[in-house]
């Protein structure tokens, strides 16, 4: 089995390399992050993306759904340490075959990735009902917009980045603060964070 492990973390990423590698004999090649990851998918075959989803420049569930696009039979799981609601929710309409924590031991790992490849969907079923009880409100346009927000970027600086008028940057934002019932860009983006939602 050929696997793709896409982590930003240079130590979680080795070790976890490693380990596939000892435990299970799977080749593995590594991805820093959600772009290097991309590059790596345009120019390899491979049976599994192992993503995480907090990521520089690209993130993971973005990436996988960049997958699920473009490289239909590619089996994607999310390994991650956390399991907000609005990322289990998000990652099974990504497609994901799998949500996985990076708590779980290794063995419990190497079985889920095994059953992945034989077709079936590794979502521990708490998780899933925790996703289901949530339902995220923003739209694709308002959380790219509110993500940049939270990383201190202005009105104009959003536009330019999204390509879009200042004033629907605007909108995009005020929607997205009425959505989140915050006070400001910052408390919204950060409540959206903390759900999972961004």
């Amino acid at each position: 089995m050929k696997i793709l492990l896409a982590e930003d973390q240079t130590m979680v990423r080795t070790a976890l390399a490693s380990l596939l590698r000892l435990e299970a004999n799977y080749d593995v090649d590594e991805a820093v992050d959600g772009v290097d990851a991309q590059k790596k998918l345009q120019n390899g075959h491979y049976d599994i993306l192992l993503s995480d989803i907090e990521m520089p420049n690209m993130s993971g569930l973005e990436l996988v759904q960049w997958a699920h696009q473009h490289q239909p039979a590619l089996r994607s799981v999310i390994i991650t340490t956390f399991h907000r609601a609005g990322y289990i929710k998000r990652a099974i309409e990504c497609g994901v075959r799998g949500f996985l924590l990076k708590d779980a031991p290794i063995d419990a790992l190497i079985s889920s990735l095994q059953r992945v490849c034989a077709g079936e969907q590794v979502i521990s079923n708490e998780l899933l009902i925790q996703a289901l009880g949530q339902q995220d409100p923003l739209t694709d346009k308002e959380r790219k917009a509110l993500r940049l927000a939270g990383q201190g970027l202005s009105t104009q600086a959003i536009a330019k980045e999204l390509f879009i008028a200042e004033g629907t940057a605007r909108n995009y934002l005020s929607e997205a603060i009425s959505k989140m019932h915050a006070s400001n860009r910052i408390e919204a983006a950060r409540i959206a964070h903390q759900k999972g939602w961004l």
